[in-house]
């Protein structure tokens, strides 16, 4: 098997620059004698680095310096391109985890008409799917602040839409000139349903108990 020319001295070797941005030391760069070999398919023992790395070149995978301040170094044989994307993997998976909750804004007018609600709602589920809290207001500008119940049903209603996905914060509440709600993920909240069903219909009188019968 050819090798390919060496570069001459002071070009710039990508192969070289490569090898210096790794974690960990793998194959032709590990430079000590002997090694203890660790993982799946081998016998766990202190081998010499010129036998670890004819059992890694047999299985077809890398020899890996996994732990080098020990004495011997400890080493695995493992695919280290698929152990590299695992690891990026769920370093991702953390840092989705640890995502700090944003506050999405949704706002409405007392005239907001059907069609921007429903593109509204779109928005909120989204928002909310993602991990996101939603702070829904109503803003009412001059005499429009005459039209405050208006304002609440709308709420109530933006409200019941997100039921699946997203939980009330607390009842809808004026804060100068608006009236806003605040919605959690479903998921992320341990709060329990507050029946919007019944904040919005009217309430139904209980029905009246079946008089009891009569001995004959």
């Amino acid at each position: 098997m050819a090798f390919p020319p060496r570069p001459p001295r002071g070009a710039f070797n990508p192969r070289f620059k490569k090898e210096q941005q790794q974690e960990h030391r793998t194959n032709h760069m590990i430079k000590v004698p002997e090694v203890r070999l660790i993982g799946e398919n081998i016998e766990p023992g202190v081998y010499s680095l010129q036998d670890a790395m004819r059992i890694a070149k047999d299985q077809e995978l890398d020899l890996v310096e996994i732990s080098p301040g020990a004495n011997p170094p400890v080493c695995r044989i493992i695919d280290y391109n698929k152990f590299l994307y695992e690891e990026k993997k769920k370093k991702k998976e953390m840092k989705a985890k640890a995502k700090t909750s944003e506050v999405k804004e949704i706002r409405f007018t007392p005239n907001t008409d059907d069609h921007d609600f429903e593109f509204k709602v779109k928005h909120a589920e989204k928002f909310l799917k993602d991990g996101d809290k939603v702070k829904a207001h109503v803003q009412f500008k001059g005499r429009a602040i005459m039209f405050k119940e208006r304002g609440e049903l709308l709420l109530l209603k933006f409200a019941d839409s997100l039921k699946d996905v997203g939980a009330l914060e607390g009842l809808p509440k004026m804060e100068g000139k608006r009236m806003l709600v605040m919605f959690a993920p479903k998921a992320q909240s341990k709060k329990k349903d507050q029946g919007l069903g019944k904040l919005i219909k009217e309430d139904k009188p209980a029905p009246e108990a079946a008089p009891e019968a009569k001995p004959e």
